[in-house]
């Protein structure tokens, strides 16, 4: 390793450490008790390993996954991708952005907070988005080079001054679920996975614009990724950690769900306001809220770009402006409803980004046949999707009770797909 492998790990780190995600951990650590190192582990293999494995098994591949799966079917991939950056941007993504920065910066000063006041915060909010979006400058890249590292810091100080303060045992949890696979479906709502599959040329452009060649790609994002999935590990750790020290009321828990309020961002401000005071819990909802932005702004930029790669037709600003006004609309249910209605999606999308990711990296290992890949995909998406619509066959496959019925179809589709591609091997022969 090298300075310049260091100077990638932190450019991946900065990718994929999006403010948003900060609520999770939190929330899985308050949940999982005395059980939380074994839950954010699962957390960590789906929002921090799937999507570093990603990057590093797509940089072997040239054109990244959208070429790859062009093979897989045409069609698959345009609807497969197109469903992907609607999910990272519009549907879910955005509007996560805005509702979290809203109930980090500025709920906890409202009184009597109404849907008013998430209306006019979202509506100043996605009006700064869209104009910095419809007229691209460095600053908005520079701004988040900045807000990173700043925003590092200020969650370093929040673990270390919270640590001091929280010395209570955490309760001891009575599992009512496997809490490994409890954290491994959470880490689902990062979407970092999907977004490694996205923005993968992207990503590997970045990268390649480090001064790192063609040869040298996969072994530098290799050991890049293990830096960034280091100190990734490191933060939503000490994040869960505080999450099962905090104590909270019987009554302040009521009180979220009747207001419809996140357990994640409440633990955050908790702890942010009980280490630095007013001062501090301010300065950081302001760190939070900018990187939020600036995140928001790429995705709508991507989103846009991307749909109009597709469609001519309409022009970028007019996809910048109905995906903006989409998000508004979304991010005003409010983050519990968001995430709430995200989950659906994501236990949809993510086996078969899984499944894709796993034959790509596999196929670099072990030649996989074509028929193979596309035998696992196609049964993969039909049971994850009939899983969703919950429909009763699926409540009979094995491991259905871990959200992992996909597995055992992934590697049933592998294997018939391996035996036709023998069959017709021998076909020819004959």
């Amino acid at each position: 390793m090298n300075k310049n492998t260091f100077i990638v790990g932190f450019m991946l780190f900065a990718i994929f450490f999006g403010a948003g995600n900060l609520i999770f951990p939190p929330k899985l650590g308050f949940e999982s008790h005395s059980e939380y190192f074994p839950a954010t582990l699962g957390f960590i293999v789906t929002g921090v390993g799937l999507p570093l494995l990603g990057i590093i098994v797509s940089s072997f591949y040239p054109g990244g996954y959208t070429e790859s799966l062009k093979k897989i079917h045409p069609w698959f991939s345009v609807i497969f991708l197109s469903a992907i950056y609607l999910s990272v941007g519009p549907f879910v993504a955005i509007p996560r952005t805005a509702a979290t920065s809203y109930e980090l910066s500025l709920l906890p000063y409202l009184t009597n907070p109404s849907g008013v006041s998430l209306y006019i915060f979202s509506g100043i909010y996605f009006i700064a988005a869209l104009w910095l979006a419809l007229n691209p400058s460095k600053m908005v890249e520079r701004v988040g080079s900045i807000l990173t590292p700043v925003l590092l810091f200020a969650l370093a100080a929040l673990v270390i001054k919270s640590a001091m303060l929280l010395n209570h045992e955490s309760a001891p949890l009575i599992p009512q679920e496997p809490v490994f696979f409890k954290g491994f479906v959470s880490g689902y709502l990062t979407m970092d996975a999907l977004a490694s599959i996205a923005y993968s040329v992207i990503v590997i452009s970045a990268i390649q614009s480090k001064g790192v060649s063609k040869q040298e790609l996969p072994r530098q994002t290799l050991f890049a990724g293990i830096i960034a999935a280091s100190a990734l590990t490191l933060i939503y750790l000490s994040l869960s950690w505080l999450g099962s020290k905090i104590p909270l009321s019987a009554e302040t828990l009521d009180m979220l769900q009747q207001k419809n309020l996140d357990l994640g961002t409440y633990i955050l401000n908790a702890l942010s306001l009980q280490a630095f005071g007013e001062l501090g819990h301010i300065v950081l909802g302001i760190v939070v809220t900018l990187a939020c932005l600036t995140t928001a702004i790429g995705l709508i930029v991507s989103v846009s770009e991307y749909f109009y790669s597709l469609y001519h037709k309409i022009s970028y600003k007019l996809y910048a402006l109905f995906f903006t006004v989409l998000s508004f609309l979304i991010a005003n249910q409010g983050l519990n409803t968001v995430l709430s209605k995200s989950i659906p999606v994501l236990l949809t999308l993510y086996p078969i980004a899984i499944t894709v990711i796993l034959l790509m990296g596999i196929n670099l290992l072990v030649k996989v046949p074509l028929i193979a890949q596309r035998c696992a995909i196609f049964l993969v998406a039909i049971v994850s999707l009939s899983s969703t619509l919950e429909l009763d066959f699926t409540q009979l496959l094995p491991l259905k009770n871990y959200s992992m019925e996909w597995v055992p179809v992934a590697l049933g589709g592998l294997l018939i797909g391996y035996l036709l591609s023998l069959v017709k091997r021998s076909n020819v022969v004959e």
